[in-house]
């Protein structure tokens, strides 16, 4: 039997990296919902941005990049505060917030239409303007919210909570806005996500402070926060920069994120007990058809 080819050995690396990743975000919708039966969202958050601090930190430690953290000059520091600021705590304040309102099976493919914001922000912001393919993906998208916000929680298709939808639509804004201006910060990502999540932890206190309180219940809620502190703000985003820089073309494993809001169904519905309600498969393949027309557009002209 033949060895393997190293570039396909390194491509079968890259592909074990990005299945754990999108095994990772499959889970934390039914996770969340787990957490905020529990908690109130704002102690939610700031469990999670502690786990994610600790994981972080770890992998920060056994990487040897520590050092290189603290001699970062003061300016990346300040950028990093501002970044956590964004994310973690605007961003899951209001995904907390629309996920205490929507089923997960609502909450969760909406939150993927960050990416076809992304572009128009991006005209609004730097000046880039909007193309056919990203007008059509935008339409496809958002068509998709409308009709999988129809889904309740009792799996039928009544009681649109248009609150919950907004709270979602939202934090898909700030989502995009952080992503453009941490596309712009130089160094190494683990260590500006570390930063991020380290200086973000005393407004999560504050937060919960001034929204809630700290008398969190120790039951299950707090470890659905545990899980998503861990495989949502800590494994995952190490998971899917191994893959990224394993693969020979980030395409390849790029494409595996849109199984993702498929494969969450299945704890939504298997571990969570949350009917499917038929809205939800039109409105999530909508929504994944408009990112999929955008990454060809994309894609088509990049050449």
């Amino acid at each position: 039997m033949n060895a393997l080819d190293p570039v396909e050995a390194r491509q079968r690396r890259a592909y074990v990296y990005a299945w754990l990743t999108v095994c990772c975000w499959a889970t934390v919708s039914t996770a969340f919902k787990f957490a905020l039966a529990e908690l109130h969202y704002a102690q939610a958050l700031l469990v999670c941005n502690a786990v994610a601090v600790v994981v972080l930190g770890a992998f920060l430690v056994t990487g040897g990049l520590l050092r290189e953290a603290a001699r970062l000059p003061a300016a990346q520091h300040l950028r990093a505060l501002g970044l956590g600021l964004m994310n973690p705590v605007c961003f899951y304040l209001l995904l907390f917030q629309a996920y205490d309102i929507l089923p997960a099976q609502v909450a969760q493919p909406i939150n993927y239409t960050w990416a076809i914001a992304l572009p128009f922000l991006a005209t609004l912001l730097l000046g880039q303007r909007i193309g056919p393919g990203e007008t059509l993906a935008g339409l496809m998208a958002y068509s998709g919210v409308i009709v999988i916000s129809m889904a309740s929680a009792d799996g039928s298709s009544q009681g649109v909570r248009w609150d919950g939808v907004g709270m979602a639509l939202m934090s898909t804004l700030v989502w995009a806005l952080y992503w453009i201006a941490n596309s712009r910060s130089a160094g190494e990502p683990l260590i500006r996500l570390f930063l991020g999540f380290a200086y973000a932890l005393p407004a999560s206190v504050v937060a919960c402070a001034l929204l809630s309180d700290f008398d969190i219940p120790l039951g299950r809620g707090v470890w659905g926060a545990v899980w998503a502190g861990v495989f949502e703000m800590g494994l995952s985003f190490v998971f899917w920069q191994r893959a990224l820089a394993l693969s020979v073309n980030a395409a390849r494993v790029s494409n595996l994120v849109f199984a993702t809001p498929f494969l969450a169904l299945l704890p939504i519905a298997l571990v969570l007990g949350e009917p499917i309600a038929p809205s939800t498969l039109p409105g999530l393949c909508l929504i994944l058809g408009g990112l999929v027309v955008q990454q060809r557009f994309a894609s088509a002209v990049r050449g």
